[in-house]
């Protein structure tokens, strides 16, 4: 009976935990930085366990100076997918949501700003910097003679953009001048322009001036109860954090290339293993980080032909030719590794030139090794053996044997031997030393 009676307490006990637990709260996102695979995975994996914990609504703090172009889409398809509101809220003071914080913003259920934060700028970076495009290389063509790729990547953006804005019924004229003119506003002026819902100072004061509001979901259309809802801060976990680490072109660059280098030691001493260990982790965590960034794959030919063409100067000496040459493919294939234009998704230029340094110094370390064994007098072969002294060991009719490095050797002489005489080697005919007794000079 009281096993009985603790087992039904117990019951009672997690049944209350969980409904505490599934207590309907605000989940408050954070997207704070360049937009990039890492801020992704956190923004929906929120949305998804916010759903999952039975959340009232989700409100994603936004402050972004905007980023990656798959990453931006990847966060639009879970909110216009989730079955709980989505609040975009541009905050604190001083934040923005520009470039694709500005796309993000439209796709919300409730778009809500902050005093003192601004919106806009939603003109696409062509990948690679292509010309006429912000960011592109040429600069002396007229920025109202786009080319006909230009065209479609401007015209695919005002679609998408101008989709979001009818979607949430906002201002979708002024959404295409974001894109095509580069335009931003202000909170105040957002808010007159039809482009975002209200204002709000707080957490607390989004959510009791979102209460009462209709907002248009999949399922229908439903009336916010927010006022006084308890808010829940999702951390940016272990994952996330471990995501932004790889995920930075720096941290991939070195990741990719320490893995390279360590592979190439293990090959060149086979059996110490911590090398090849270490290279082969390394690697995978770089090639897992490529894979989500924009690599231009000519960058990444030109990096692997120069490390190729270095390690071939090291292995099979050319005197410097393919060392430098693979020096100029390694820095030309860095510098063009990632393909596009946002400073956040650069690799910086001292890192470059730090391996590049360091490829130079490995690079004439072996040169100099190479230089030095040509220099030195061969240890191989008979052909050292001559002018070196040797004991007669044993002396027959048929032959004379001495003892050489270790080793017996058939010799001939001009001159009489007797076993324990020392000689020096004169010459060699195939494998019979020519031998004689040394000339010593009398003091």
């Amino acid at each position: 009976m009281n096993l009985q009676r603790w087992c039904k307490y117990l019951s009672i006990l997690l049944w209350a935990l969980c409904a505490s637990m599934a207590r309907a709260d605000a989940w408050l996102v954070d997207l704070e930085g360049a937009v990039g695979p890492a801020s992704a995975d956190h923004v929906i994996r929120g949305i998804h366990q916010a759903n999952a914990a039975g959340a009232e609504l989700v409100i994603l703090r936004i402050d972004t100076p905007g980023g990656l172009d798959l990453s931006m889409r990847e966060m639009i398809k879970a909110i216009l997918a989730s079955p709980i509101p989505v609040v975009g809220y541009v905050a604190p003071a001083g934040a923005r949501a520009a470039s694709a914080g500005t796309y993000l913003l439209y796709a919300t259920h409730l778009a809500v700003m902050a005093p003192g934060t601004n919106l806009g700028a939603a003109t696409p970076v062509q990948i690679g910097g292509a010309p006429g495009l912000p960011g592109g290389g040429d600069q002396d063509k007229a920025p109202d003679s786009p080319s006909a790729m230009e065209k479609k990547i401007i015209n695919d953006a005002v679609a998408y953009i101008q989709g979001l804005a009818q979607l949430r019924g906002r201002n979708a004229e002024w959404a295409e001048r974001a894109v095509r003119a580069g335009e931003s506003l202000s909170a105040e002026d957002a808010v007159s322009e039809g482009v975002v819902n209200f204002m709000a100072v707080s957490v607390e004061d989004l959510l009791q001036q979102a209460d009462g509001v209709a907002v248009a979901l999949d399922s229908g259309e439903l009336t916010l109860q927010t006022a006084g809802l308890p808010v829940y801060h999702h951390p940016v976990d272990w994952r996330s954090e471990f995501l932004a680490v790889i995920t930075n072109p720096n941290v991939a660059y070195i990741l990719m290339l320490v893995g390279i280098y360590g592979l190439i030691i293990e090959f060149y001493n086979p059996g110490i293993g911590l090398p090849g260990v270490m290279g082969a982790l390394c690697l995978l965590l770089a090639l897992y980080a490529l894979q989500v960034l924009p690599v231009s794959y000519a960058g990444l030919g030109l990096l692997l032909l120069g490390i190729a063409l270095m390690v071939a100067e090291a292995f099979a000496p050319s005197f410097g030719i393919l060392g430098i040459g693979g020096l100029v493919a390694f820095i030309i294939g860095s510098v063009m590794l990632m393909d596009t234009e946002l400073p956040a998704y650069r690799i910086a230029m001292p890192v470059i030139a730090a391996f590049a340094v360091f490829s130079v110094a490995v690079l004439s370390l072996a040169l100099s090794l190479v230089l030095k064994a040509r220099r030195q007098a061969s240890v191989t072969g008979v052909e050292h053996l001559v002018g070196q002294f040797g004991v007669v060991e044993r002396v027959t009719p048929d032959a004379t044997w001495v003892r050489l490095d270790g080793e017996l050797w058939h010799a001939q002489s001009s001159t009489s031997l007797a076993e324990h005489d020392e000689v020096v080697v004169d010459a060699l005919d195939g494998l019979v030393l020519k031998v004689s007794k040394p000339h010593r000079e009398n003091s």
